[in-house]
């Protein structure tokens, strides 16, 4: 019976293991995913913010066109 019981300790303590492998792998994986993901996100900002001031130049430039 004993021996049963650490048998049966024994599996769920692998089981854990390998569920901790299995989530440490998949961690350090969404961390590399973030990583690109906040790359991607301070390039489209400075993208945006390029675009906003030639918008704002092409604005002024057609004001500066209408008659007054």
């Amino acid at each position: 019976m004993l021996d049963e019981e650490i048998e049966i300790l024994e599996d769920q303590i692998s089981s854990l293991v390998e569920l901790c492998r299995k989530l440490r792998e998949e961690n350090s994986t969404l961390k590399v995913g973030e990583k690109g993901l906040t790359e991607d996100n301070v390039r489209l900002g400075e993208k945006n913010r390029l675009a906003r001031i030639k918008i704002e130049s092409i604005i002024g430039k057609l004001k500066a066109l209408e008659p007054q």
